[in-house]
């Protein structure tokens, strides 16, 4: 008998501005199945962009889903996923048809050039709080050992950008 590899629970973040942005989303949830299991999704929410304020709301979703990817082939199966909806890395923080973070891997820590986990910046947006804490509240952050549901409660009255579920 051989074995598996161990599958390791990731948490994805989906987000959209350009074109269908809901239908978008929803195809690649559907992409994403291919490469994972997925265990849960969050609703959808609208969100004001971060960063470059001139551009449409968002569309963004968190996806929770179990992989035996590797952390760098899980990045490079997303980003092929990115490009067959179009995305082109143009603008930092600018629009897009599609973005897809690897938010957490796990309990893994890893900090390169290409790829940080956790996200870095996952605690300083509630387009990402607010969804994880509806699928996943007891995911617990590897860097501060502590539940997302208490980073949430701590940053979300310092975090101001609209965030409406659809």
């Amino acid at each position: 008998m051989v074995d598996e590899p161990q599958k390791r629970e990731v948490v994805l973040s989906l987000g959209s501005n350009i074109g269908d942005s809901l239908r978008t989303i929803q195809m690649a949830i559907e992409n994403l199945s291919q490469i994972l299991d997925v265990v849960k999704v969050s609703s959808f929410y609208r969100t004001e962009p971060v960063g470059l304020k001139y551009q449409n709301d968002f569309i963004n979703a968190i996806v929770v889903g179990k992989t035996s990817l590797s952390p760098f082939a899980l990045l490079n199966n997303i980003d092929r996923i990115e490009k067959r909806h179009g995305r082109v890395r143009e603008i930092k923080f600018g629009p897009r048809t599609l973005d897809i973070d690897i938010i957490f891997y796990g309990d893994t820590i890893l900090k390169m050039s290409t790829l940080q986990i956790p996200h870095p910046e996952f605690k300083n947006r509630l387009f990402v709080l607010v969804p994880l804490v509806e699928v996943a509240p007891d995911f617990v952050d590897p860097v501060e050992k502590r539940k997302v549901i208490e980073i949430f409660e701590e940053r979300k009255n310092f975090l101001k950008e609209k965030v409406e579920k659809i």
